[in-house]
């Protein structure tokens, strides 16, 4: 049943632009391709889920999902040489399935659909939904690094959440659905250790954010040890950081959310409702095709189609 829906979701949100039947003549085997490289990258490595997942999401919120995140700049003024690309991991895996795919279909799939389809695998070979793709995206040749201005910072308050969403036609409810992709992945202590040491400036060991549960930030502390902690990997959902489940809705409803971004999501009445319903784990089929529907409706955010981009041979280069 929730297969059935999903199915239909994928149907009317690609309708306009994309359809889950782009490739059925032109690259029949382009999904099976692609799970065959997840399936032995993730066995290997199964932290490296999160970062892909992470990945499609960033290529999405900048300039729509072009696959414009892949891209190499001799200058460094692209967009994963912006500060918050700094840290995306799983670039060189990319070109690995493009390669896979262009053995089977040479140029005909893009790297924007490859990136669309390793984020659902992602999520799926992690123990989550799976759904249909629309498909039909063409890659974008341009690559700016201050659009990254797009990208919802882990320091936003709900405000600028919305804002930031809004752009790219996703509403609260998708804010708070796709805020779960949380419960998969690690992150880097300086993305949330203004929580732990000077959080208002005062440069004093009690300066930290009240709105974070005080036995989860001491446990924080103890790993992050300063605010200068650059390397320090913590993970986003601890326990089950590998698995994708329901667990990111119990931690946000502790106060236990590693962001600032994700404790704003109690600061709403909509999408504090929403954690605190699926922080009791009783609705994992009704959250689960949430997430699908939000991440169908991500990926048609001003995709190029048609004659518009190009289809790139590599993903870190555009073609001429």
């Amino acid at each position: 049943m929730v297969a059935l829906m999903l199915a239909a979701v994928a149907a009317t949100c690609g309708r306009a632009q994309l359809h889950d039947k782009f490739y059925s003549e032109s690259c029949p085997s382009v999904e099976d391709v692609v799970r065959k490289e997840m399936v032995r990258a993730l066995s290997l490595a199964p932290s490296l889920a999160g970062p892909l997942l992470r990945m499609h999401f960033h290529d999405c919120f900048v300039r729509g999902c072009d696959g414009s995140v892949l891209l190499d700049s001799a200058n460094k003024t692209a967009e994963k040489d912006a500060q918050p690309n700094q840290t995306l991991r799983g670039f060189g895996f990319v070109e690995r399935v493009k390669a896979a795919v262009e053995k089977a279909c040479p140029d005909t799939v893009s790297c924007a659909d490859i990136l669309a389809l390793i984020a659902r695998d992602a999520v799926w070979l992690s123990k989550g939904p799976v759904w249909t793709v629309p498909l039909g995206r063409r890659d974008g040749s341009v690559s700016i690094s201050n659009e990254t201005d797009a990208l919802p910072p882990p320091t936003s308050n709900f405000t600028v959440l919305t804002q930031l969403f809004a752009a790219v036609n996703l509403d609260a409810k998708d804010l708070v659905v796709l805020s779960a992709g949380h419960t998969i992945g690690t992150s880097h202590c300086f993305s949330f250790s203004d929580r732990l040491y000077n959080f208002t400036g005062m440069e004093n060991p009690s300066d930290i954010d009240p709105t974070l549960e005080p036995q989860y930030m001491m446990r924080l502390k103890s790993k992050c040890a300063s605010l200068n902690d650059n390397t320090t990997l913590v993970e986003m959902d601890p326990g089950s950081f590998k698995t994708f489940d329901t667990d990111y809705f119990k931690l946000v409803s502790k106060r236990r959310g590693l962001f600032h971004s994700d404790g704003a999501l109690l600061t709403d009445p909509f999408t504090r409702a929403y954690v605190q319903r699926h922080a009791t784990g009783a609705f994992k089929d009704e959250f689960f095709a949430d997430f699908a529907a939000s991440m169908i409706k991500m990926g048609n955010a001003n995709p190029l189609t048609g004659s518009q981009g190009e289809i790139r041979k590599k993903c870190n280069v555009v073609n001429h």
